[in-house]
């Protein structure tokens, strides 16, 4: 992290469009549930998903800090273990990633500000429809039930043209007042790739590859970046922060705050992550999942809500640039050429889990029985 630093301290079943249903604008800020005497029925979720968590998940923790000093030995270390998570959940801790945490520090209060702000004022970065970028309550504007118990603000991350994307998202939609939120998230994003792109680099090693493959795949990437806000819930039992998924990006590194509540199903359990305050939680996706061709499992999680406590989590999706062709590389191709999933764009994954298909445990299968099914022999 440079000086500026110390000068700063101060996102198979068809989806429900905002255009099909109308909840009025008390859905879009769910602050107004905190004052209600009972979950409403739009925010509970079926008995069969709603089972508790008793057992700590136990992935390994990496520590990257001997991988950036060109240890060789260390390195090797952090690719074992890697692999290891991999293959079994896909979830797995780095410490001594070189973020500063003056940065996440920051971002926490830039993030605090924002949720703060009256209904009226976070409305003006409300996310419209075909839109991925804005602030969304309970994801309202894209579902009607079992609805997430939480507040989002999305935005796009990309370093590959002369604007910075992060900071002009905040001054075009929240006005001059919001620029030094802008300059923080930008600074963040970069670090996150930064860190995103390190563990790039362990993955292809740990799976047999060019070490250099996936880093150069995703350096002209479009990431998502994602602050999320979960307000107390007065019966945490009937409802989830983020309800059990998979993630259909590539990477997710996600920074969760002291209070808890990320959990993950392996060996047929729900199992929670302990946070760590020195620490990133890192996880594969379903995009990651098809460019190793089916080795490493994107995995399910879910978010739970705290009867008396808020939380707050900060999420950096790595993804590849929207026209780039997903496509394990040859050395995990099978003998004959075949792959487990066929060749798609991050656009088409995208656009299927926006518009068709509520992200869950078998996207990746669905998704793809929907891509061959709608384009034609010759474009696959």
């Amino acid at each position: 992290m440079d000086s500026s630093v110390s000068t700063l301290l101060v996102s198979q079943l068809p989806l429900e469009r905002e255009d099909q249903k109308d909840h009025g604008d008390s859905f879009l800020h769910p602050p107004f549930l905190q004052k209600e005497s009972s979950v409403p029925l739009n925010f509970i979720w079926p008995k069969g998903d709603l089972v508790v968590a008793h057992d700590e998940l136990r992935e390994p923790i990496v520590d990257l800090g001997g991988f950036f000093r060109g240890d060789l030995v260390a390195k090797q270390h952090a690719v074992l273990l890697i692999r290891t998570a991999c293959l079994n959940h896909g979830f797995f801790q780095v410490t001594n990633h070189g973020v500063d945490p003056r940065l996440v520090k920051m971002a926490y209060h830039h993030m605090d500000n924002f949720f703060k702000l009256p209904a009226c004022m976070k409305l003006r970065a409300k996310r419209t429809p075909g839109n991925m970028w804005g602030y969304s309550g309970a994801h309202a504007d894209r579902f009607s039930s079992k609805l997430p118990w939480k507040e989002t603000l999305s935005f796009g991350f990309h370093d590959s043209g002369s604007k910075p994307v992060v900071e002009d998202f905040f001054k075009s939609n929240l006005g001059m007042d919001f620029e030094q939120t802008g300059v923080v998230y930008q600074k963040y994003c970069e670090a996150m790739k930064d860190v995103a792109l390190a563990i790039m680099e362990l993955l292809a090693i740990s799976l047999g590859v060019h070490p250099l493959h996936y880093k150069h795949f995703f350096q002209d990437g479009s990431s998502i970046m994602r602050c999320n806000y979960y307000p107390p819930c007065k019966e945490p039992g009937l409802a989830f922060g983020t309800g059990p998924h998979c993630d259909p990006t590539s990477l997710t590194i996600l920074h969760q705050d002291q209070v808890g509540g990320l959990e993950v199903f392996a060996k047929n359990k729900w199992r929670n992550v302990r946070p760590r305050p020195d620490a990133l939680v890192v996880n594969i996706g379903d995009t990651f999942m098809a460019l190793s061709n089916g080795r490493y499992k994107s995995c399910l999680h879910r978010a739970v809500v705290n009867r008396y406590k808020e939380r707050r989590s900060l999420a950096f999706f790595l993804c590849p640039r929207e026209d780039k062709l997903v496509r394990p590389p040859e050395d995990l191709v099978c003998r004959d050429g075949t792959s487990a999933y066929p060749d798609f764009t991050w656009s088409d994954l995208l656009y299927f889990t926006q518009y068709h298909y509520r992200a869950d445990d078998a996207t990746l299968p669905n998704f793809t029985k929907w891509l061959l099914s709608s384009k034609p022999a010759s474009d696959l």
